[in-house]
């Protein structure tokens, strides 16, 4: 089994890359790191020594000082290279650069260098060394007004905020969960490349990820509807969005009941052109729980049409719980975003209905259901 540490561990790109090692318990095992072990030479050698793969994503993408960002940047590598000489360990170092290399500022150039000072060492040590050259990632979760300008606009969009354009340019993507496997791939790997590029798996303009967007706050948020999702960058993109939605101020979304002499009609789903996937049904027994598990892809959503409901969601690698309550007296609906672990609970004296909908089909051999208990 190996043994994989990922500096950066808590950020962005660390945190899917380290959850998505986490989906592969039979083949590695995660090796915990914490900022703290660049200022301490015993915590840092001990990291160093108890890993076969280190991804160092650890860095600074923004400062107004662009001076400290590139000062930062350097010296992690140089911390990360003197560590790997005390310990003598001859890990595998993925190291995160980007395509601002190609440019003439601070950050590009402290990519550069540290790459080159990692595949220095490799070269003098007989280590192995992949520098990873990466377009632009976005992806949930990421920090808005410093990670990417998609987790400014989804923020934006999501908090009444409205977003600008600056320069409208086209962005070469990769999204953080292809960048997670593709990092991932290249671990499992007896190669490596001190330059190795990362394709972009998308290319678009600012605004035309913007007008995306856009839509899918008109249809989501202001019409409850599932937006059209036209290829794997639309699905990727509302994903992400959805990831800034404020769960506790959005669900449960109450459905609009019509009532007449024969009984009841409410509307659960309304769904864009493209959308299909498969809708069930169940019943849970009071003091029953159904799920304990999250999604890295997928779009599902809990309608409580009979009964009473706790619907609990904690984000994979997190300690808060948020508890939902939902009654079939006032149908209402609950959208599970990803990365996220979610259950139902039937906390009444009768039966629970429950209508679940799901936006692709049960695939065994590829289910993107993982199970973990909250």
């Amino acid at each position: 089994m190996q043994k994989i540490g990922v500096t950066g561990q808590s950020g962005f790109i660390g945190t899917h890359v380290f959850n998505t090692l986490g989906l592969y318990k039979d083949k590695f095992e995660r090796v915990d790191f914490d900022k703290k072990y660049f200022d301490n030479e015993t915590l840092l050698d001990e990291f160093v020594a108890n890993c076969d793969v280190i991804v160092h994503l650890a860095g600074m993408n923004r400062h107004a000082d662009a001076e400290i960002i590139y000062k930062t940047n350097i010296e992690l590598a140089e911390k990360l290279v003197a560590s790997l000489r005390r310990t003598n360990k001859k890990s595998h170092i993925i190291f995160s650069s980007s395509t601002q290399e190609e440019k003439d500022n601070l950050y590009g150039r402290s990519k550069k260098q540290a790459r080159l000072l990692l595949s220095k060492w490799a070269s003098k040590s007989n280590g192995k060394f992949s520098g990873l050259i990466i377009p632009n990632v976005y992806g949930s979760f990421g920090t808005p007004y410093y990670n990417s300008v998609i987790a400014t606009f989804c923020y934006q969009l999501t908090h009444n905020e409205i977003p600008r354009i600056d320069v409208d340019g086209e962005l070469k993507l990769i999204y953080v969960g292809e960048l997670a496997d593709a990092i991932i791939k290249i671990s499992e790997s007896d190669t490596a490349i001190s330059e190795h590029n990362i394709p972009n798996t998308a290319a678009v303009k600012v605004s035309e990820i913007l007008g995306i967007l856009m839509r899918f706050k008109e249809n989501y948020l202001e019409h409850g509807m599932i937006p059209e999702i036209k290829n794997e960058l639309e699905l990727n993109l509302f994903n992400t969005f959805r990831s800034y939605v404020d769960i506790e101020k959005t669900f449960p979304v109450k459905l609009i009941v019509h009532t007449d002499t024969r009984g009841s009609f409410s509307e659960i789903i309304r769904l864009g052109n493209d959308i299909n996937g498969q809708i069930s049904f169940s019943t849970t027994l009071p003091g029953a729980t159904r799920g304990n598990h999250f999604h890295t892809r997928k779009i599902e959503r809990f309608t409580v049409i009979k009964g009473k409901a706790l619907i609990q969601l904690k984000k994979v690698g997190t300690d808060k719980v948020i508890d939902l309550y939902l009654s079939g007296d006032e149908p209402s609906y609950v959208d599970m975003p990803v990365w996220t672990i979610h259950n139902i609970k039937n906390i009444g004296s009768d039966e629970l209905y429950t209508i679940f909908w799901i936006n692709e089909l049960y695939n065994s051999e590829d289910p993107d259901t993982f199970f973990e208990t909250i």
